[in-house]
């Protein structure tokens, strides 16, 4: 059976912006260069068609756009021709970027592959930088899911304004952490647009769609404050980040086939530490539970086993080092 093709918007011609939306807008992309394009992830639906608008008015001629179809949806083909469309009427150039994804963990599998599409699209395109369409709801929602599941401060950090693509050097900006959805639903209802509707998005089998809905009816709660608060736990993490690196490279030396590690700091960023040493060691990046047990059986003194390490603690130093084959 064929899917149900997305509602055509209703213009055909360029909207026409609030001036001081595009003010708005421009200032939160300060951090773009002054010179080269500037590459905008798009959906379809509400929110990174917001963006698609916004950055158009705001740096005309010097943006191109992407739609990633990752297989999933039966509806994705159509939403991205619309996109296209809509971008063949503000003067953007538009590509497709269709995609496999890898079975197992298929939400992160599929944010894998489409950062990988995205940067390739962009490397072709000679793009200087990727704006994705994260806004303050997504800030809270994500920051509150976390703490229900007791995360740490790596866990519950907010997207920061700006990064780099996963897997890349490229500059990755976040210009819409200030706006909240429903800003950005009137900035395309207003444009004439009708936004594709993902019907995940309310599905209550998924965490973030229960939580969405409990934020509609929870008018106590500021979610401008909350996603400010990411952010903020955001710098406090770059902060740990700064301080494990310089702990580091004064107290982490390499002996033999392993590492042994002095800790001085103090406990969050020692954690940070072990798990760097744990990656390197291994290969594979360890859960924090998992660090923060070895982390306190070392701090009692007693050897401990992680991934196919062995952690033993030395008169004022740890040592790490792959546990031996056993012989068949």
């Amino acid at each position: 059976m064929t899917p149900p093709a997305p509602r055509r918007s209703a213009i055909d011609h360029a909207p026409a912006l609030d001036p001081a939306l595009i003010a708005r807008f421009t200032e939160a992309l300060d951090a773009f260069p002054p010179a080269g394009k500037l590459a905008v992830a798009v959906s379809g639906g509400p929110d990174s068609t917001a963006l698609l608008l916004l950055a158009a008015a705001a740096v005309p001629g010097r943006v191109e756009a992407a739609t990633v179809d990752h297989g999933l949806r039966a509806e994705a083909a159509a939403e991205a021709d619309e996109v296209s469309r809509i971008c063949a009427m503000i003067d953007v150039p538009h590509a497709t970027l269709r995609v496999e994804v890898a079975p197992g963990n298929i939400q992160s599998n599929a944010r894998l592959a489409r950062y990988a599409a995205l940067a390739g699209w962009m490397a072709d395109r000679g793009l200087v930088a990727l704006a994705t369409g994260h806004h303050a709801d997504d800030q809270a929602e994500t920051l509150l899911l976390r703490l229900n599941r007791a995360s740490g401060v790596a866990g519950l950090a907010g997207a920061r304004a700006r990064g780099t693509v996963p897997g890349t050097t490229l500059p990755l900006l976040r210009p819409l952490l200030g706006w909240r959805r429903e800003e950005l639903a009137q900035v395309v209802a207003a444009a004439g647009i009708v936004a594709a509707q993902d019907p995940s998005n309310d599905d209550d089998r998924f965490d973030r769609v229960r939580l969405r809905k409990a934020l509609r009816s929870a008018d106590w709660l500021d979610v401008a404050a909350v996603a400010q608060s990411a952010s903020h736990l955001g710098d406090a993490d770059a902060a740990l980040d700064w301080a494990a690196e310089r702990e580091w490279a004064e107290g982490v030396t390499r002996e033999g086939l392993g590492l042994t590690y002095r800790p001085r700091a103090p406990r969050a960023i020692a954690l940070r530490v072990v798990a760097r040493i744990v990656e390197e060691l291994s290969g594979e990046a360890p859960r924090g539970g998992a660090v923060a047990r070895l982390f306190d059986t070392l701090m009692a003194g007693q050897p401990a086993s992680i991934a196919d390490l062995v952690a033993r603690p030395m008169r004022g130093s740890w040592s790490f080092t792959r546990a031996p084959r056993r012989r068949a």
